[in-house]
């Protein structure tokens, strides 16, 4: 094997040098005036730039010869011209004209060398940072919303956004697709504690835009991905300074300031550029609870230039706090948000009341962090070298280390022994049916006044999640491009990927009984029982003291190798691929036990009684490998037109932590999952009119899904699942120019999908069912889509869009449906000031859910295996209410 690899290297390597040219200009629009950020490539090579501040670049090339130079930009029309390489210098200047179509913008990312999403043979969408900044999103899933093909739930908050890619089952968060900035993800390991990769970072103004890659090469590249790659890309400087501050302002106490700077480290010709940019925020988020949202994050990178290559350093920072929502009771007929004792409406249920909770373990005192929300601190720090040996050989390599501190606090509203608000006449007869009388009192108010009997109340579980985890990775990869004899070449990759990530899974739970409100009063309860003696129910509204439940400690390794081949030849484009993996890793479950910290003989057994590690450990190892192959190829049919289609076989490493260590047994079975995917259709591009059509099939085997539930009055992992899915759907995508200036944008998914085969073991009792078979997947609508109108003349700009995500079902077992849900969006703002100078103020205003949709994204995922009931009351997350954000953006 070493010797193939080291052959494959020499051959790669094996090349002669050629005279190097210098080409440089500038790139302006039909005004004059600059284009940053444009790129330039020498068509069918790997050779390019883009533009700086003022629109000039320059680089160099090893190509000889007759060779077409292409710029392109978005809503610019791509311009190519002829250039004669004979090792002089040239100078070489465009003028784009307006009217070019969003296919025509160039593409890196799931790639080895530039190209233009037209001329990818797979589906690609990307987001500029200039439109999602205009969005005021809540949450990652404002931003995705609108991708083709991607159902994005947003109801939780700002974090741990909910992302399903087409024909894909999941339960939520990032698990078929990683979540990466500049080219690495933000976690190289899925599930060791954590799927919910947006809690390690948040979007600023410091990226150029994201870029969503569907299937195809997505498996092979970097960390790789079976169903797609988000990817961010940031800003670097460039020879000229540009400053931009974003002040945004909101309702429920929204206050937030991006900033960006990047330019020369330096004097005129230093070759070393810096980047700074991040957020300050205080926000009572978008629903209050009475804890805050707020949190810094601080992002950096410089960048120093070579004349073959550059070498960049990226960090990261962030301290961040913002408050999540579970899903909470609602009416059983309607779903709508039930009225609280002030007769509102009650759209969430964790309370502020419950902030520096803490009680005695047998461990030592437990602090509980609910306060913070999710809670994350630390950051990575990303080595990014990419060095020509020569124009036709190429050297990438990225190394990152990132470690975190990540508490995740889950509030689940209404899933106690009465999951639903009752009388607290009711709640103390089905709590105490023998009681002679009770006393109850809020927790803050007059402590001598008592609660009316009528008053709602109910009983929830808070868990604390507390998960540090560390992660090292690095990717390296040659490609060399050959030329072949009939005009055509190649761009040949051999790449290689490995990661090592460490994380611990300890959890904390307690019970509360609160009132039922919005930011409601914590209960403080005592009755009498049936012999008159006095019961201590509930203090500090704590009313079962459960103590910690996992102590869990988690590493997993991957190691990948991966070749690839990029093929132009005339009208035709090839890609092929193959890559293989190794991973391996150790599962340690701590044991728990319980004893009595508290020694008050009219406390309840719950409250008595504390769990804590025992310090015992049951260890197991997994071992598994999995390969991946993918052929993709597109015709241009005409100008105007491109057909294309794509197959791929993929793999997916499960969550370790759903093969839980068994005692006795030191290695675990653990096998990949794997799935297939075929895609065909055609791209479309002129100046007034882009878009898409394809058809596509998916079908995943052996997927492995944990389900969680609450039994015993705690949160655990009830049910293991084996499952097979399969999916047909089609795909469309529409850009079209009505007046100048004007669009009309917007796109449509259908798709048909079932469980094939599906066996459930239950962890808790230890038996297996089969069940499911021929059901529809759990969250994945059969119908989704967007449409928007959008107006931008450089001065006035405005935007109207629908997102559409049609009926689902709330679980696997198809017996509860969600009602389709339509969130719109407006937005308009007005821009003043020098644009020639880079001298800007654009003041904007944005509405989220304009209509105020309260559709429901999920029922109660764990509600566990007996279910739920519609009839009274209906366990549901709505989405997030109406809310307006006006904006001051500074270029300067």
């Amino acid at each position: 094997m070493k010797k193939v690899i080291f052959a494959v290297v020499g051959l790669l390597l094996g090349t002669g040098a050629f005279a190097q040219t210098g080409i440089s200009g500038t790139i302006t629009d039909s005004a004059g005036e600059p284009i940053p950020g444009a790129n330039i490539i020498i068509a069918g090579s790997t050779s390019g730039t883009t533009s700086d501040f003022d629109g000039n670049y320059t680089f160099s090339t090893d190509l000889e010869g007759s060779q077409v130079l292409r710029t392109s930009y978005l809503g610019f029309t791509t311009l190519d011209k002829p250039v004669e390489l004979t090792g002089a210098d040239v100078t070489v200047n465009f003028v784009l004209q307006e009217g070019g179509q969003q296919l025509d913008e160039v593409v890196l990312t799931a790639s080895s060398t530039f190209r233009s999403q037209k001329q990818a043979p797979l589906s690609i969408s990307s987001v500029k940072m200039a439109e999602i900044t205009k969005l005021s999103a809540n949450s990652q899933a404002d931003i995705l919303r609108s991708v083709p093909g991607i159902t994005a739930e947003g109801g939780g908050g700002e974090t741990a956004t909910n992302v399903f890619v087409r024909g894909l089952p999941s339960g939520g968060q990032y698990v078929f697709n990683p979540l990466q900035y500049d080219g690495m993800p933000l976690m190289s390991t899925f599930g060791l504690n954590s799927s919910a990769h947006d809690v390690y970072a948040r979007p600023d103004i410091g990226f150029k835009g994201v870029e969503f890659v569907r299937g195809g090469s997505a498996i092979l590249y970097g960390a790789g991905s079976v169903a797609g790659i988000i990817n961010y890309t940031s800003k670097t400087g460039d020879t000229n300074p540009g400053n931009i501050v974003n002040l945004e302002v909101a309702n429920m106490g929204r206050l937030k300031t991006d900033f960006y700077s990047g330019g020369q480290l330096g004097g005129e010709d230093s070759n070393t550029y810096y980047a700074f940019t991040g957020f300050v925020r205080h926000d009572r988020g978008p629903i209050d609870t009475g804890l805050p949202t707020k949190g810094v994050q601080f992002r950096a990178n410089i960048k120093k230039k070579f004349d073959k290559g550059s070498f960049t350093v990226h960090g990261q920072f962030i301290n961040d706090k913002a408050q999540f929502y579970l899903p909470l009771p609602l009416s059983g007929g309607s779903r709508e948000r039930l009225a609280g004792n002030d007769g509102e409406a009650v759209e969430q249920l964790l309370t502020g009341e419950l902030a520096n909770t803490s009680f005695i373990t047998p461990g030592g005192t437990y602090n509980s962090p609910i306060a913070d929300g999710v809670s994350t601190t630390g950051g990575y720090l990303l080595a990014d070298f990419d060095y020509r040996f020569q124009d036709d050989l190429r050297f990438k390599s990225k190394v990152k280390y990132a470690n975190y501190k990540h508490n995740f606090a889950l509030y689940v509203g209404g899933n106690g022994d009465n999951g639903n608000p009752i009388t607290l006449d009711n709640y103390v007869a089905s709590i105490a049916p023998d009681n002679q009388g009770y006393t109850a009192r809020y927790q803050s108010g007059n402590p001598n006044s008592q609660i009316n009997g009528s008053d709602l109340v109910i009983d929830n579980l808070h868990v604390d999640r507390l998960r540090p985890m560390t992660d090292y990775s690095g990717e390296a990869s040659l490609t060399k491009t050959i030329e072949a004899s009939n005009g055509g070449s190649h761009n040949v990759t051999l790449g290689t990927f490995i990661a090592r990530t460490e994380a611990e899974d300890v959890n904390y739970q307690y019970r509360v009984l609160s009132e039922f409100n919005n930011a409601p009063r914590l209960v403080n309860l005592n009755y009498a029982d049936a012999v008159g003696g006095n019961v201590v129910y509930s203090e500090g509204g704590l009313y079962n003291r459960i103590g910690q439940t996992a102590n869990n400690f988690l590493s997993q390794n991957r190691l990948a190798f991966y070749l690839t081949d990029e093929m132009i030849f005339d009208r035709w484009r090839f890609d092929v691929g193959f890559r293989y993996e190794h991973t391996d890793g150790e599962n340690a479950k701590g044991g728990i036990t319980s004893a009595t910290v508290y020694d008050n003989p009219e406390l309840t057994t719950a409250l008595s009684d504390v769990q804590t590690a025992d310090g015992s450990f049951i260890r197991s190892s997994i071992e598994a490998s999995g390969w991946a192959v993918s052929f993709a190829g597109l015709y241009e049919l005409t100008d105007a037109t491109n057909l294309y289609a794509n197959f791929s076989k993929g793999y997916f490493f499960p969550q370790i932590r759903g093969f839980a260590p068994v005692a006795g047994i030191s290695e675990n079975a653990y096998d990949p999952e794997n799935i297939i995917q075929f895609e065909a259709g055609a791209k479309f591009g002129t100046s007034k009119f882009s878009g898409s059509v394809a058809a596509y099939y998916v079908a995943l085997k052996d997927r492995i899904k944990i389900q969680q539930a609450i039994v015993g009055g705690q949160l655990i992992d009830e049910t293991r699942s084996e499952q097979d899915t399969r999916t047909i759907g089609v795909e469309a995508t529409a850009d079209y120019e009505i007046a100048s200036n004007f669009n009309l944008r917007g796109n449509l998914t259908y798709q048909g999908h079932e469980i094939t085969k599906n066996t459930d073991f239950d962890l808790v009792n230890g038996t297996s069912t089969e069940a499911n078979v021929g059901n529809k997947l759990a969250r994945q609508p059969n119908l989704l889509g967007s449409l928007g109108a959008y107006y931008d003349n450089s001065k006035f700009d405005a935007n109207f869009g629908v997102n559409y995500t049609g009926k689902k079902y709330a679980s696997d077992v198809n017996d509860i449906e969600l009602d389709a849900i339509p969130i719109g969006r407006l937005g308009a703002g007005y821009t003043f000031g020098k644009p020639e100078e880079n001298q800007t103020v654009r003041l904007g205003f944005s509405i989220f859910n304009l209509f105020d949709s309260d559709g429901i994204t999920e029922g109660n995922p764990r509600a566990g295996a007996a279910g739920q009931s519609e009839t009274d009351f209906f366990v549901g997350r709505p989405i997030l209410p109406r809310r307006f954000f006006l904006t001051a953006t500074f270029n300067f």
